[in-house]
């Protein structure tokens, strides 16, 4: 053997030692995730989950490689494209419908689904008022109150029902706007249920119907405007004084406006903040056969911390190949399915919506592992970093648990309280009305005192209470209130750790090191 062969096969050698310790560095996890693909998906559906949804799927698209598209049709467009399969998922806030209000054919899948809960939240009530010439924040509201505005009944801002529930302000001679959804709507459906459950007479005698509907009748003053966006939109702009609608939390964070507290079961305006939503779904009864939600417990729940027009959202996935849905895809599904149940909620209460108690994960990983080519296992829950779970306290919902008792003048009665809500929580509101006022702290007002406040309705940028993402969902600024005690940890792939990729590029430096320096040292070596 020369020389020269002698020098190339050490080399040869060297090489596939460095390989293959970098190989072994990788690990079998590593491994397999540098052979996992993404296939991209599609879905459509709820607004009233879009928010969390955008987020999430930026999320995974920075730490995955994964593409996930999603379009706010409303929760009834969504429906129907999955049953059409031109979607691999739909997200709804309410299941099938066997009669739907339109009179359209029932909504039957001819292929299997199941439903998966991915976030819970609170419908609320977003709205621009002015008193004086200054933005209204801390507006209280009864049921009956509410369903009066949205069935007619009560169409002016200083009708005494009003005034009798916000006796810290001086209501003004002002026409209500209500603005409702002009598509099929989950928002709808949820809002309409509640009505129908609590306030039947008055509903059924607006809309000639006795249960909910997801198409909202549109009679007198109303504006109808479609999606989510649509509705917050309208009531955010100038011409939108006097409005108010029903739209998810979410929404009147993002644009800087007040929501109305509600008036519960034990005699307390509410804000639907994550921890009063937590508290409420306690009382939520589950449909054993399709996790389906019973609500009518939310609306009479006594506790006083509790929202009372909770609820959650569904992503309705196939447990069949079938139309565009293959098993490829179901491989990308299940794993932001994964996500969305534990990881993503950390990020729910900063966004607007309340995280998943451990039943409700447990239930969802068990509708994950239905789907073809499902990567994901219920497995060890203690791995799933949701804000819900309570290691010491196994089984109960940890949010709900620590939950802040309400203010004093949260309390129906003479005082109210003058701190803002949702996104203008930076915004306080002077007494104007005979009542006295409050705070969130239980300061004390007297009558006619301008409570100091910062920031102006409408500007949530400004107050810290807007929560701003990178693109790996880390927060960049914003949520600097209570809400923001949910702030993401981005999820971290096991391929962002020293992997293939890396021990390859180390092996291919080692090797250039070696042909640059072995070949004088032997050579030196061969001549002696």
């Amino acid at each position: 053997m020369t020389p020269r062969t002698r020098l190339i096969r050490l080399i040869s050698i060297l090489f596939a030692v460095t390989i293959f310790a970098g190989a072994a560095t990788t690990g079998t996890g590593q491994a397999a995730e540098a052979a996992t693909t993404y296939t991209p998906i599609s879905g459509t559906g709820s607004t009233w989950s879009q928010n969390a949804l955008d987020q999430w799927r930026r999320n995974v698209a920075s730490n995955y490689g994964m593409t996930v598209n999603y379009s706010g049709t409303g929760s009834s467009a969504g429906r129907k494209d999955f049953i059409g399969g031109t979607v691999d998922f739909a997200v709804s806030e309410i299941p099938f419908q066997s009669a739907p209000e339109d009179g359209s054919a029932p909504e039957k899948p001819a292929n299997g689904y199941a439903y998966m809960p991915i976030v819970a939240g609170g419908t609320s009530f977003m709205y621009n008022l002015k008193i004086g010439g200054k933005q209204v924040s801390n507006l209280r509201l009864g049921g009956e109150t509410i369903t009066k505005i949205f069935t007619n009944t009560i169409t002016n801002w200083n009708d005494p029902l009003i005034q009798a529930d916000n006796p810290g302000l001086a209501m003004p001679n002002k026409p209500i706007v209500p603005v409702v959804r002009s598509d099929g709507s989950g928002s709808t459906a949820q809002f309409t249920l509640w009505m129908s459950k609590q306030y039947p007479a008055l509903w059924s005698a607006f809309s000639g119907r006795s249960g909910l509907t997801s198409q909202y009748p549109v009679k007198g003053s109303a504006k109808a405007q479609s999606g989510s966006l649509g509705v917050a939109g309208y009531v955010s702009q100038n011409y939108g004084e006097g409005a108010i609608t029903y739209v998810e939390y979410s929404y009147a964070l993002k644009s800087g406006f007040p929501v109305a507290k509600v008036l519960n079961a034990a005699g307390y305006y509410i804000e639907p903040t994550a921890p009063s939503v937590a508290v409420a779904l306690l009382q939520a009864a589950i449909n054993p056969t399709d996790l389906t939600q019973i609500l009518d417990g939310v609306y009479s729940n006594p506790d006083k911390r509790t929202y009372p027009l909770s609820s959650y959202s569904y992503m309705i996935v196939p447990t069949a190949v079938a139309g565009i849905f293959t098993a490829k895809k179901g491989v990308t599904l299940s794993t932001f399915a994964s996500y969305m149940l534990c990881e993503g909620q950390q990020q729910a209460a900063a966004l607007g919506y309340s995280p998943l108690p451990l039943n409700l994960v447990t239930a969802g990983f068990q509708q994950i592992a239905r789907i073809p080519g499902s990567v994901a296992t219920s497995g060890d829950l203690s791995k799933c970093n949701n804000p819900t779970f309570d290691p010491a306290n196994p089984g109960s919902n940890k949010l709900a648990s620590s939950a802040p008792q309400p203010a004093a003048c949260d309390q129906k009665g003479p005082n109210q309280c003058t701190t803002g809500t949702a996104g203008a929580a930076g915004v306080s509101t002077a007494v104007t009305g005979s009542g006295t006022g409050g705070s969130a702290s239980g300061a004390a007002q007297t009558p006619g005192a301008d409570a100091a406040g910062a920031g102006t309705v409408g500007t949530a940028a400004t107050t810290g209470d807007t929560p701003v993402y990178d693109a790996n969902g880390a927060l960049v600024s914003g949520g600097s209130t209570s809400r923001a005690n949910a702030v993401s940890t981005p999820f971290t792939l096991a391929s962002s750790e020293f992997g293939g990729s890396q021990a390859i590029m180390l092996a291919a430096g080692l090797l250039l090191v070696l042909v640059i320096l072995l070949p004088p040292l032997l050579s030196r070596r061969l001549k002696r």
